[in-house]
């Protein structure tokens, strides 16, 4: 990505805001279903950074590399905001009569994880963890990102990146222990806890 992104984006040049989503758009919604699962709420989720980061712009720094970290920050407190909406809309329609029905959509989301298999050895494990150990595994392992630049993508420092990513990996670690096996995690189920990140590049 084209390092001179930064002041064009700050100063509102649609051109290069346009590179920058062609640049980055992927690697949004490859976060976005890492923390979500669900491939049809990734979508929302890239067109609303997207929304959000030109909104933002002007929070850019000049001077910087990559945007990338930033822009994949953006996704995070977006999957956060949209996470707390979808447990309002849950919690409005557990108030509702119950004679009346509620569409499951349980199937629909099943039917757009390609990926079921090797979802399903870290899934379970996946939801015990906290909300921040979450989104520093999706940084660091799966989108690839350094603790430096994980750090600017959550507004934290460093050391927190390293401490969270270290509890997110013994939780996942421990729970994933064959039964009878403790201390020994199969190579397969060992490689879905460090799961070789998908090639996104260094934007």
């Amino acid at each position: 990505m084209d390092t001179q992104l930064r002041p064009r984006i700050r100063a509102g040049d649609h051109e290069a805001f346009g590179e920058l989503f062609d640049a980055c758009h992927r690697s949004v919604y490859n976060h976005a279903y890492r923390l979500t699962g669900d491939w049809g709420l990734a979508e929302d989720i890239v067109s609303l950074t997207f929304l959000e980061a030109w909104r933002l712009r002007g929070t850019v720094v000049e001077e910087g590399g990559s945007l990338r970290p930033w822009l994949l920050g953006v996704a995070t407190n977006v999957t956060r905001n949209t996470r707390r909406a979808a447990r309002r809309h849950s919690a409005a329609l557990a108030r509702l009569p119950r004679e009346q029905s509620v569409r499951d959509f349980a199937d629909e989301v099943a039917g757009r994880i390609d990926d079921a298999e090797q979802l399903a050895l870290v899934r379970t494990a996946l939801k015990d963890l906290r909300t921040p150990e979450r989104e520093v595994l999706a940084l660091c392992v799966w989108a690839g990102l350094g603790y430096p630049a994980a750090a600017v993508a959550l507004g934290v420092p460093v050391g927190t990146v390293r401490s969270r990513l270290s509890r997110a990996r013994a939780k996942l670690a421990l729970a994933l222990e064959p039964d009878g096996a403790r201390g020994q995690i199969r190579d397969d189920r060992t490689a879905a806890v460090k799961p070789r990140p998908i090639q996104e590049g260094t934007r």
